[in-house]
């Protein structure tokens, strides 16, 4: 399935990417991250071939934010790490991470016969 420019898809196709993506702030800069992630969300959201693009917090660790991402194609997926907005971010990891960002990079499974 292609989609066109703005287009959003319903729900997940073969050729979507789902993410995870997991940050931990550096001591004392939780509030820096999190300002950092939802300038990011913005403009991300705005991109073609951006499905979902969510910000949460861990309820059990204040340190943590993750951000569930899908989107309608690796390409696009690709296009949106190569933007200003992204790479700026990226350039910022060491003073607002304690370690490096984990990306889980999810395939959807469904049950036989769905």
């Amino acid at each position: 399935m292609s989609t066109s420019p703005g287009a959003r898809l319903t729900r997940m196709t073969d050729d979507s990417v789902a993410l995870v993506v997991v940050f931990r702030a550096a001591p004392g800069r939780i509030d820096d991250l999190r300002a950092a992630l939802l300038d990011l969300t913005v403009s991300t959201r705005a991109e073609d071939g951006c499905v979902l693009y969510d910000l949460h917090e861990d309820v059990d660790d204040p340190d943590v934010l993750v951000f569930y991402e899908i989107w309608a194609t690796p390409a696009a997926h690709t296009a949106h790490d190569a933007t200003a907005h992204v790479t700026a971010f990226v350039a910022r990891f060491d003073e607002l991470l304690v370690e490096p960002a984990r990306v889980n990079r999810l395939r959807r499974i469904e049950p036989q016969g769905a």
